[in-house]
């Protein structure tokens, strides 16, 4: 059963966030300042230090008193392609570090400024080079899901180390907008109006073409990719894209779960101080990504 801070934490977002993101569409610097004052406590204890791979800048997030052998994970933040950093998702990658990850955040580049595709160049420059230092799982939220699928499909091609594992929270996986959820959730979803989601896309694509399978990663082939696992909100507008990404991997051989959670908003695991549902997302994450750690395989 929903939690009842779900149910404040859902009309919160529908009342306060909805409105201005609606008024803001079209508007890309607008939206960047709506995402960038999203602001929710760090968890307490976690070192946050800035740091470069690959070329790449970004932050690592960890614990004190880490084990040296303590698992690794690789975390591309949301923000729809157009705001947001390590820093406003520090309540994830500290959530992530609290439960005993050694978490590096990359800090890519975001559009409408440098298009598609130089977050993903980013993202795989960071990755080979932490990659290329031992086993290590992947996760992101929402942009950052679409990015981690991508990087993986990428990876393959590419010939770099696949993840041993991945978490997805509400990626968008489809930047044509086909699933059906856009249409059945549009005044369910506490965050977002569909209609206003193509500005982001077109910021992001800048023309390019939305079937590529390295921007919506749905499209591609899926065969080879680690197991991933997928939380996703019933009532969002984005939740068809991870149950039919779970289900195409399926039919490929890929081990791919997704768990469709109640009330919840996009992105809720952000929420980590205060409700419970992102705390409980959060520790399956978690655990997943633990059970599934192992010396990640080269596809030629």
């Amino acid at each position: 059963m929903p939690s009842l801070r779900a149910h404040v934490f859902d009309w919160i977002i529908r009342w306060q966030v909805k409105p201005k993101l609606a008024r803001a569409a079209g508007d890309v610097a607008a939206v960047r300042r709506i995402f960038d004052q999203a602001s929710f406590p760090e968890p307490p204890g976690i070192t946050f230090r800035p740091a470069e791979i690959g070329g790449i800048p970004g932050e690592w997030a960890e614990r004190p008193g880490l084990a040296p052998d303590a698992p690794r994970l690789f975390y591309l933040h949301g923000g729809g392609f157009v705001g947001c950093s390590p820093r406003t998702h520090r309540p994830l990658t500290g959530a992530f570090a609290m439960r005993g990850f050694r978490v590096f955040c990359p800090d890519y580049r975001l559009a409408p400024e440098h298009p598609f595709p130089a977050a993903l160049d980013d993202a795989t420059a960071a990755w080979s080079a932490f990659a290329a230092a031992g086993p290590a799982g992947v996760a992101g939220d929402s942009a950052g899901g679409n990015l981690s699928l991508a990087l993986m499909l990428r990876a393959r091609r590419d010939g770099l180390p696949l993840p041993s594992a991945a978490v997805l929270f509400s990626p968008s996986t489809d930047m044509l907008g086909e699933g059906a959820s856009m249409h059945a959730n549009a005044r369910r979803d506490a965050m977002f109006d569909p209609t206003k989601l193509q500005n982001l896309v077109e910021a992001y694509l800048a023309g390019h073409d939305p079937a590529d399978p390295l921007a919506s990663p749905l499209r591609g082939d899926l065969a080879g990719l680690p197991p991933l696992l997928f939380h996703v909100g019933a009532r969002e507008v984005l939740r068809d894209d991870s149950v039919r990404f779970a289900e195409k991997a399926r039919a490929a051989g890929v081990s791919a779960a997704v768990t469709i959670w109640p009330v919840v908003p996009h992105a809720w695991q952000l929420a980590q101080s205060f409700l419970p549902e992102a705390r409980r997302s959060l520790s399956e994450a978690a655990a997943f990504l633990k059970s599934h750690a192992r010396t990640p395989e080269v596809v030629r």
